[in-house]
């Protein structure tokens, strides 16, 4: 009697999402050739072999209260996949980040049966920690990419692998700087700032004008400065496009269609919109410069309820359990403020080579094989059912 083949529903949340949930399709199939892959998928989840039912981008939403407009569409979306994978019976679901839609999902997954696994933890470590009741009634497994988050989950009996995280398998332990300079067309002595504005419209329409601002206080500090932009699709490129033409419209700042690896490989310093981008310039050795802002709304009910329980945002320095980048919220994110910073690592190569190694270790800490450590994970779940 031929075995029935391995069926995995996935939700995976905009771009980050879609690359961890691509190298995950990869390394099950590695093992289990005979898997089949449907849900929400990006388009690199779509080419490693998963039919979607809907774009990942849609999922692509930030803040308590941001959330709002969207919500009805999300929850039409979610009625539409839960229908579904109701029909279609997965062996598992995996939500791929995206909590906020995923652990409800999840929940109603489960109870009709459906073996969960969240890959990617919330960051209920960080605040608003009652959620992590629900977290155990919605999901059999988190697989987590941060050392310090297994234990959390294990103090509060919920069964979590740390698998460590993809970027650290896919970056090198050591970044040509010449050889992206040299593919960028920059000079091997110029002074480069890598400015990573945000992947999600929301974040980049609120950070946008303010680093644009950097942008212009930094080239009238250093009129040698230059400036490299990845971005990440081509909705955030227009919204920066249009702050540089009202902050900084004399100033050249080369725009890349994706490539933040290559630019921050080639830069001395990045200043990165709070996010995924701040462990990938971790991993390339470079430092940084990371801001953070909510709807006001948001950064209120934050601030007055307390919700926020981690010491720090930027994830070095949840990594390193110090300050050891700059880290400005809300108010403090400032053009000069930043630009000040910014400098701060451009004059002081003490610091940077300190803060090299602290990120090299973390780079070690975290290079572990994750889409492979992932795969293992959620096979052993579903051969250990009953």
């Amino acid at each position: 009697m031929v075995a029935a083949p391995l069926k995995v529903g996935l939700v995976a949340g905009e771009a980050s999402g879609d690359t961890l949930g691509a190298g995950l399709i990869e390394a099950i199939r590695r093992r289990r050739p005979d898997a089949e892959f449907f849900g929400v998928a990006g388009p690199r989840m779509v080419a490693a072999g998963c039919l979607a039912w809907h774009p990942s981008d849609r999922l692509a939403v930030i803040g308590l209260f941001e959330i709002l407009g969207a919500l009805p569409g999300l929850l039409s979306l979610r009625r539409d996949v839960r229908r579904r994978f109701l029909e279609s019976r997965p062996d598992v679901f995996i939500g791929v980040d995206a909590p906020e839609f995923n652990l409800g999902l999840a929940a109603k997954l489960k109870s009709a049966g459906v073996t969960t696994v969240q890959y990617v933890s919330p960051q209920v470590w960080a605040w608003r920690q009652g959620r992590v009741a629900s977290i155990a009634h919605a999901v059999d497994l988190v697989l987590c990419l941060l050392p310090f988050e297994r234990q959390f989950y294990r103090d509060h009996a919920i069964r979590a692998e740390f698998v460590g995280h993809p970027l650290a398998d896919q970056i090198p332990l050591e970044v040509d700087r010449g050889a992206a300079r040299l593919r960028l067309g920059l000079a091997a002595d110029a002074r480069v700032v890598a400015v990573l504005p945000g992947s999600r419209r929301g974040e980049v329409e609120r950070l946008g004008d303010d680093f644009a601002g950097t942008v212009d206080w930094l080239k009238r500090q250093r009129p040698a400065m230059q400036f490299v932009a990845p971005m990440a699709n081509p909705g955030v490129r227009g919204i920066f496009a249009a702050a540089l033409a009202r902050r900084a419209p004399d100033i050249p700042v080369r725009l890349l269609d994706g490539e933040a690896q290559l630019a921050l490989a080639a830069a001395n310093v990045a200043l990165v919109a709070s996010g995924t981008a701040t462990l990938e310039t971790t991993l390339t050795g470079r430092p940084m410069v990371v801001a953070y802002r909510l709807g006001w709304l948001t950064s209120f009910v934050l601030r007055r309820l307390g919700l926020m329980k981690a010491p720090f945002f930027a994830q070095p320095n949840l990594l390193a359990g110090r300050r050891i980048v700059p880290e400005l919220f809300g108010p403090e994110v400032t053009p000069e403020r930043l630009g000040s910073e910014v400098l701060g690592f451009m004059d002081d190569r003490q610091r940077v080579a300190e803060l090299e190694q602290v990120f090299s270790d973390i780079h070690v800490q975290l290079r572990r094989g994750a889409s492979e450590r992932a795969a293992e994970a959620v096979l052993a779940l579903i051969e250990a059912r009953p």
